[in-house]
């Protein structure tokens, strides 16, 4: 929840908490205009929810190898 605020006000900084730095300075650049803030905001958003996602399938331990999941 904490984040997702963090994603609104700040987005930029979301990708640094998430380990993105890249796609931060990249955000970051993007808000400095005042047009670019809401693109910025809606990325970040989805970014988090990404994460959120790919943070739950690796704790429910189906986020596996390579190969794509099948069995062969």
């Amino acid at each position: 929840m904490l984040r997702l605020i963090l994603a609104l006000l700040l987005p930029w900084l979301v990708f640094f908490t998430i380990g993105k730095p890249i796609q931060g300075i990249i955000c970051l650049l993007l808000q400095l205009t005042l047009i670019g803030w809401i693109p910025a905001a809606i990325w970040a958003v989805y970014a988090l929810s990404q994460y959120n996602t790919d943070k739950k399938i690796a704790e429910a331990g189906l986020g596996g190898g390579l190969g794509g999941g099948g069995s062969e």
